[in-house]
């Protein structure tokens, strides 16, 4: 997989900062922001997967799977809130 991503550099790019943009959105945006501000985050994200992107194909390191990681962990926390969600709601209408 690796040299596949040394062919492409573009898509891989493409899918680390996918993936930073993602969790960006998911763990650290709390609120809507004016599309100033919005745009120098999203460029400094790009600049920030620029840097990963270099770590990925000079270094070696698995950012990609690392990142694939971290979204599959994310997935799992939101279905096990969505379970205890559903078991509270049924809970309450047992009692209720």
């Amino acid at each position: 997989m690796n040299e596949w991503l040394l062919d492409h550099p573009w898509i891989a790019f493409a899918m680390i900062y996918a993936g930073l943009v993602f969790i960006y959105n998911k763990v650290f945006r709390v609120r809507k922001l004016p599309l100033l501000k919005d745009l120098i985050v999203y460029l400094l994200v790009a600049l920030g997967a620029g840097m990963l992107l270099i770590f990925q194909l000079d270094a070696g390191l698995p950012i990609i799977p690392c990142l694939a990681v971290a979204i599959g962990l994310m997935f799992i926390v939101r279905i096990r809130y969505f379970m205890e969600a559903r078991q509270k709601a049924r809970q309450q209408k047992k009692q209720g």
